[in-house]
């Protein structure tokens, strides 16, 4: 099992392929946006990815930002595959993108997560990820 950070050109057809298939398990009707799009120089997000025997079994991302208060990180679209849960995958996924956040020298780290994600809720507090008080608003442009 190796966790590593993707880059652009670690792609191909078959491992977009594979992971297109696991951003599907985070269910809902989100819509996957072009990977080659995502991994853009200039589009400042980590894709930290896990592999195991040519296949792709996690992802989670983390984009960074400057903003007056600060330099900070927001972390989505964390999955690993159905087949691979329980056994670290995603806290090993999360610390990789901590670590590169580290590196960054980010402020603040943030994430969000439904409230039935109750093993997603566990281990970000286990990684010292706090609730904060505060309303998160969307409006969906298209």
């Amino acid at each position: 099992m190796k966790i590593d950070i993707l880059k652009i050109q670690d792609l191909n057809p078959n491992k977009e392929i594979q992971i297109a298939n696991l951003y599907k398990q985070l269910g809902g009707d989100k819509e996957q946006t072009n990977l080659k799009e995502v991994l853009e120089e200039d589009n400042r997000i980590t894709l930290a990815c896990c592999e195991h025997n040519g296949q792709v079994i996690g992802i989670a991302s983390m984009c960074t930002y400057k903003v007056i208060s600060g330099k900070k990180g927001w972390i989505e679209d964390v999955v690993v595959d159905e087949q691979y849960r329980n056994q670290g995958i995603g806290r090993k996924l999360m610390k990789k993108l901590l670590e590169e956040g580290k590196k960054k020298n980010l402020s603040e780290i943030l994430l969000f997560t439904e409230a039935h994600r109750i093993p997603a809720i566990k281990l970000y507090s286990d990684l010292g990820f706090q609730l904060k008080e505060s309303r998160i608003y969307t409006l969906k442009i298209q």
